[in-house]
């Protein structure tokens, strides 16, 4: 019980910590699964407090209809494909990189629009990084949003300038796949 006590003592609320709202910038990114579920986890539960959500997604297709896709729907949550699927797969990525900009012009108007209250910006590290999206543009407008607009990023290979900028960076480290095993993707749980 002594434990107990001196733990709890220890994540006691600080003095010092902000109330009240402040927009974050978050970034999921690393090797592991979760990125994009924990985003639209996040996703969800705003949604659930009254706040206003979109997510656009860099690489699925529109009109894709994942799992995700399916309950977003029955939720009426908004959503946008738009890529091609996975970047590693294209056959055109000079398409690939046109869908990548006007993606990010899209996102982009919606970060600038006041509609929103969160912003999940999925699998956009992949662009960043392949160069697509010019990463000075993007800091500027993440920079100059709404101070109380929420920014989800998700994927891997999170730039190092996004994750200084970051308020908070989650890095999913894989243990253990079921894949290693040989066991495939699983319906409800990758996709």
């Amino acid at each position: 019980m002594r434990e107990l006590a001196e733990a709890r003592s220890r994540y006691r609320k600080r003095e010092d910590v902000s109330r009240g709202r402040r927009g974050l910038l978050l970034v999921n990114t690393g090797d592991g699964k979760g990125k994009s579920t924990a985003a639209l986890g996040l996703m969800m539960r705003a949604h659930g407090r009254g706040l206003r959500v979109k997510m656009f997604q860099f690489l699925k297709q529109e009109g894709a209809s994942f799992g995700e896709h399916r309950t977003l729907d029955a939720l009426e949550l908004p959503y946008q494909g738009l890529g091609d699927g996975f970047t590693w797969r294209s056959r055109d990525l000079d398409g690939s990189a046109e869908l990548a900009a006007h993606g990010w012009a899209l996102a982009r108007a919606a970060i600038e629009s006041g509609e929103y209250d969160l912003l999940v910006l999925d699998e956009f590290t992949y662009p960043l990084s392949y160069g697509w999206v010019p990463w000075p543009e993007v800091e500027a407008v993440l920079r100059g949003r709404d101070p109380d607009l929420h920014v989800v990023i998700t994927g891997r290979g999170a730039l190092p300038e996004l994750v200084a900028l970051a308020d908070t960076v989650t890095e999913m480290r894989p243990v253990k796949h079921a894949y290693e095993a040989g066991i495939g993707g699983q319906k409800g749980i990758e996709y």
